[in-house]
């Protein structure tokens, strides 16, 4: 056990995260290639559907959530031109397409209806019954579809017996044996909206000196994206903005890209390891930004240790309150459905390291 204090603290957390980062990096590379066989087989069968190519950098279209569970967001295609809606209106359907006597409820903080005429541009097979009702896309149905083609492509591709499928009601989730063991993958249908920012996320708040306004500009050139991962609403997400924020944290010289991976590290070692953590990559960045934007001088991310237990602080008050604002969509609580026996277990976890902040690393 090493006290924080310790002049070794950061080498020693930061040795881990490369060793981390070079195995991530395997499975990564071994997941792309799975994910551009099924993609392409998934393509040709239902021209809706985008092939996700094989790149040697960073592929957007592949997160990282924990060492053996991956987000994989697979975009659509013939969807171009979007708009808000104009008019709000009662959704009385089911997804058989019996009526209800009461409309069904209206989308959460973090959610949206989708309705094929708010795209200037449309390929028929979207205004087909298998992923419409009513005139709105649902996501339930693209799933159905989905699904279906990720099934075949499984038995089609060459893939060795590399892919299984999992059995999910909600999402379409695959097991990918790679040679560092078997990880499993979230296949999510993504409609990529580029040309705009959503009307939720209201961002930033007045007065906030981080980031810098040219730079808010900047990230929200990049859009949105809204995934298909519930039955009526889809899921906005912002993960090409998130991207851009985290690649240009660092400029003024700062500690911040360490002090988020010692923190992951961490996470997945000791306070929150395992297969599908109820805290994920994605949580933590978000205490991040949320850190970032309460500390914008350099100067409070040019000690490691002190900026290392700023966040460790940040994210006990918002396990132990089990709730954490999403960065870009204030009024959603990304904590929401989460486990509250996990969290107040997480909590414990983080409480005991405050107390004595000692690092024992497997």
């Amino acid at each position: 056990m090493k006290s924080l204090t310790e002049e070794n603290l950061e080498d020693c957390l930061l040795n881990k995260v490369d060793l981390r980062r070079q195995w991530i990096s395997q499975m990564v590379e071994e997941m792309q290639k799975v994910v551009h066989h099924l993609t392409t087989e998934i393509s040709r069968q239902d021209i809706r559907f985008q092939a996700i190519p094989y790149s040697d950098t960073y592929n957007e279209n592949i997160k990282v959530l924990a060492p053996t569970q991956f987000l994989v967001t697979v975009p659509v295609k013939g969807l171009a031109g979007y708009r808000e809606a104009q008019q709000q209106r009662w959704r009385y359907y089911t997804l058989r397409g019996a009526r209800l006597p009461c409309p069904l409820r209206d989308p959460e903080r973090l959610q949206q209806w989708l309705e094929v005429e708010q795209f200037t541009k449309s390929l028929w097979q979207w205004h087909e019954a298998d992923v419409t009702i009513e005139g709105d896309i649902v996501p339930a149905k693209v799933l159905q579809v989905f699904r279906k083609l990720v099934e075949n492509a499984i038995e089609t591709c060459p893939l060795s017996g590399k892919v299984s499928m999992l059995m999910d009601s909600t999402v379409v989730r695959v097991a990918v044996e790679t040679s560092s063991g078997q990880v499993e993958a979230e296949l999510t249908p993504s409609v990529e909206i580029p040309t705009a920012w959503s009307k939720k996320a209201q961002w930033p708040s007045c007065l906030k000196r981080w980031p810098a306004p040219e730079r808010v500009q900047c990230i929200k050139s990049f859009g949105f994206s809204l995934l298909a991962c519930s039955n009526y609403h889809w899921q906005l997400s912002f993960l090409r903005a998130e991207q851009v924020l985290l690649e240009q944290l660092d400029e003024d010289g700062g500690c911040r890209r360490k002090c988020f991976q010692a923190l992951r590290q961490m996470k997945e070692d000791v306070w929150c390891p395992g297969k599908r953590p109820v805290l994920t990559s994605h949580h933590l960045q978000t205490v991040l930004f949320w850190t970032c934007e309460k500390y914008p001088d350099p100067k409070d991310w040019r000690v490691f240790s002190k900026a290392f237990l700023r966040l460790v602080r940040k994210l006990h008050k918002c396990v132990s309150q089990h709730f954490l604002k999403h960065y870009f969509v204030r009024k959603g609580n990304l904590l929401q459905y989460a486990s509250p026996a996990k969290l107040d277990a997480v909590a414990q976890k983080l409480a005991s390291f405050l107390k004595d902040p000692r690092i024992s690393l497997p």
